[in-house]
């Protein structure tokens, strides 16, 4: 059974930068891709960013290009997002997945595993 435990949430003023992390067990980070999405408040879940598990491309939405960065270490079968410029858009729970296949995380906005998510506040 995968189980994913993120942590690293907060609250933060806009411009600040936080690490989330995401640890796994039950598996090994190395095979499966990694995600993150977030659940704003009154909006439906949404695709942040990807890492697959092949190659190590990464893949982001377009409203945190240049400013989240995903990252795995497969020693410490941990995913990190590390996000910078923080906006008050950016504020939601964010929610670290895992699924063999990189584009069902990407293109159908869904995975096999979910985490519990950390929530992330930012201030204007």
């Amino acid at each position: 059974q995968v189980q994913l435990v993120e942590s690293g949430g907060g609250l933060v003023q806009t411009g600040d930068s936080l690490r989330l992390s995401c640890a796994a067990s039950g598996c090994a980070v190395s095979g499966y891709s990694m995600g993150w999405f977030r659940l704003g408040p009154g909006r439906e879940r949404r695709f942040v960013a990807a890492i697959s598990w092949s190659d190590g491309s990464t893949y982001y939405a377009d409203s945190v290009k240049g400013r989240f960065t995903i990252s795995r270490d497969n020693a410490k079968n941990t995913v990190y997002l590390q996000m910078n410029s923080l906006k008050p858009d950016d504020t939601a729970v964010y929610y670290c997945a895992a699924d063999r296949l990189v584009q069902t995380i990407v293109r159908r906005n869904t995975a096999n595993y979910w985490g519990q998510g950390t929530r992330v506040t930012v201030s204007s």
